[in-house]
């Protein structure tokens, strides 16, 4: 008589409730990962509730009050057109984070599935997908989005477009990797003898495998996307005036620098924390997940 059903499943599923729980603890054992995730998740809420918390009109121009240093009124001054900079730098969060979370997505996607072809099929797939992502590795990536944004516009959904190009490729060959590594395991010798599908062997058996990689790799991929958006909003060809980006907020501060410091130095210091802090996170994630480096 056949096995029940609950029984056969339960140790999997307690199995991976311990694995969570290891994970997490040894998460919150990094201290630079959770001083990383504090900040963010007070970027992020600061840029949910923005319009409550910002003391000004992020778009309201005062001629009159140009360049005013720190105060009490303007905690970080005023730039050009007498616009709080605190404001305009809580405003850009939405836009970087933006920026951030939604070409990594698209480009983990993209590389995901593209290196579980390339690894698990192999043949001229693997050789067709890996050429491919040499050529997008290859080329210098900054120039490559300029050219996207020069050809296509400068607006926010060619940002998008721009940063989920090329970011794919690097995902895709790390992919590649540890399918290359799953597919030689026992479970999908077992899968296939059975005569499990392709597909099903890709994305039911490998796919969770390779989830943890794929986390860390998203977390690192958000401050590269960050500082990608800052790059070409910087040199001209990300977000457009009057929209509050911290590359263009750095942008047009540095012809006020010596009249104004806080107007370039503020979305700049906002640029390399927010940066640093995924950087902790990520690091605290890859501790976490990779069983060598847990006690």
């Amino acid at each position: 008589m056949a096995a029940p059903a609950t029984p056969a499943t339960e140790p999997e599923t307690l199995e991976d409730a311990s694995f969570l729980r290891d994970t997490l603890r040894a998460f919150r054992k990094n201290r630079m990962a959770m001083v990383g995730l504090a900040f963010v998740v007070l970027l992020v809420l600061g840029a949910i509730f923005a319009p409550w918390v910002s003391p000004h009109d992020p778009y309201r121009v005062a001629l009159d009050e140009q360049l005013l240093p720190m105060s009490h009124t303007y905690w970080l001054g005023t730039d050009n057109f007498g616009r709080d900079v605190l404001t305009r730098i809580l405003y850009g969060a939405r836009i970087s984070l933006m920026v951030g979370i939604v070409p990594s997505l698209v480009s983990l996607t993209i590389g995901t599935v593209l290196g579980i072809l390339s690894g698990y099929l192999g043949g001229k797939t693997d050789f067709v997908v890996m050429r491919l992502a040499d050529m997008m590795i290859a080329f210098p990536s900054l120039l490559l989005a300029m050219v996207v944004m020069y050809t296509l516009g400068a607006n926010l959904l060619n940002i998008f477009l721009a940063l989920a190009l090329v970011g794919w490729a690097s995902v895709a060959r790390v992919v590649r990797s540890q399918t290359l590594a799953l597919r030689e395991k026992e479970f999908i010798e077992a899968a296939r003898a059975n005569g499990t599908a392709r597909a099903t062997i890709m994305f039911a058996h490998i796919f969770p495998n390779v989830v943890p990689t794929l986390i860390v790799l998203f977390s690192l991929s958000i401050p590269e996307a960050i500082m990608w958006e800052s790059s070409l909003s910087f040199l001209g060809v990300g977000v457009q005036p009057p929209e509050a980006s911290w590359g263009l907020l750095v942008a047009k501060g540095k012809e006020y620098i010596f009249q104004a410091p806080s107007v370039a130095i503020a979305p700049g210091i906002a640029i390399l924390l927010t940066v640093m802090a995924f950087n902790f996170i990520g690091d605290g994630l890859r501790d976490a997940l990779d069983p060598s480096m847990k006690d």
